[in-house]
């Protein structure tokens, strides 16, 4: 077998002291940045790696939490959810020089995978759960591994990991109730993917709340969350003999997409069709007419969830917590239908 490459083989290529090539390699201060960026190319041309079992035993911190995406990559491009999310996330972090290592990966299998392969390595201090789902495969694995986490959703669902959540079921009660009073009677819903716990409260309250305002109809149609999707399920929508008079989109992108169908097919809106989004964002404001939306401070929900990943390291008792829900921004794509 090839004998690993050490710090020593480092120091002595770069004739440097192995004290000084361990200060470059962990990013410590005592050396000039010309020396730590010669020593990282070095090590990188020797086929150097840190020795994972040699970090765990010394207790030193990798600097660094985890952020798993089980989600199409071009979601990142979309969504101004996530960039807020991370920008807040960011923000909490970089007093303790933290930084945030973002992965994408196709499934559920291959998030508990590098979560598995982070800390063996230690390559991280602690993750972010998202997109939590009923029955999550993801919480038992980390609750095994004993690796720090906050999960960025819930209530329930997570185990004894702490989370940071929003009441979805309320927020969709104010936002049926809202339409129900503007005398709206066919009321559809464009959702996101089946199965995240954020979701299925929506989907619940969704159809309690039409049942209880005894709606003439009511409908939800399942998508990926991309605006393609947003925009087949409005022409759907649309296209049928009794259309809804008001629809209820999961996230901005795809009630932009919506107003985009409604003018393609002339239905005037908001006379025709009122349109609200989950989520508010710059879209919601310059598409025209301007969005109706749930807004809340998502750079404030990043922050606060970093925030409590931070203490829990530190020692700290961290429990779950609700964060202040969404508000009604009323804008011009909502009236009482014609």
């Amino acid at each position: 077998m090839t004998r690993r490459v050490t710090i020593a083989d480092v120091a002595k290529k770069a004739g440097l002291s192995k004290g000084a090539v361990s200060y470059a390699l962990n990013g410590q201060p005592g050396v000039s940045e010309t020396t730590r960026q010669r020593v990282l190319r070095l090590a990188l041309e020797m086929g150097w790696h840190p020795n994972s079992a040699a970090k765990a035993l010394s207790g030193a911190r990798a600097g660094a939490f985890g952020l798993v995406l089980a989600r199409p990559a071009s979601t990142l491009g979309i969504e101004p959810f996530f960039m807020k999310l991370i920008s807040g996330m960011e923000s909490a972090m970089a007093s303790s020089q933290t930084a945030l290592l973002l992965q994408v990966v196709p499934d559920h299998e291959a998030e508990i995978a590098t979560y598995r392969r982070w800390w063996a390595e230690r390559r991280v201090d602690g993750v972010f759960l998202i997109d939590l789902c009923k029955d999550d495969v993801r919480v038992p694995v980390l609750e095994e591994l004993r690796l720090p986490a906050i999960v960025v959703g819930g209530p329930g669902h997570h185990g004894a990991l702490p989370g940071v959540w929003i009441d979805d079921a309320g927020a969709m009660v104010m936002v049926m109730e809202y339409l129900a009073a503007l005398r709206h009677r066919r009321i559809a819903r464009v959702s996101g993917v089946p199965g995240m716990l954020h979701t299925e409260l929506r989907t619940e309250a969704f159809e309690s709340v039409s049942a209880r305002l005894g709606l003439e109809w009511s409908e939800t149609i399942w998508t990926d969350y991309s605006p393609e999707q947003g925009a087949q399920a409005t022409r759907r929508l649309l296209s049928s003999a009794s259309p809804p008079t008001a629809i209820v989109y999961d996230n901005d992108v795809m009630a932009v997409a919506g107003v985009a169908v409604a003018h393609e097919m002339g239905v005037r809106v908001p006379g025709d069709l009122s349109l609200m989004a989950w989520d508010d964002s710059v879209l919601c404001e310059i598409t025209h007419p301007p969005l109706t939306a749930l807004s809340r401070d998502v750079t404030a929900y990043g922050a606060q969830v970093a925030a409590r990943l931070l203490a829990l390291l530190n020692g700290e008792v961290v429990t779950e917590v609700e964060q202040a829900p969404p508000r009604l921004v009323v804008r011009g794509s909502t009236a009482r239908p014609e």
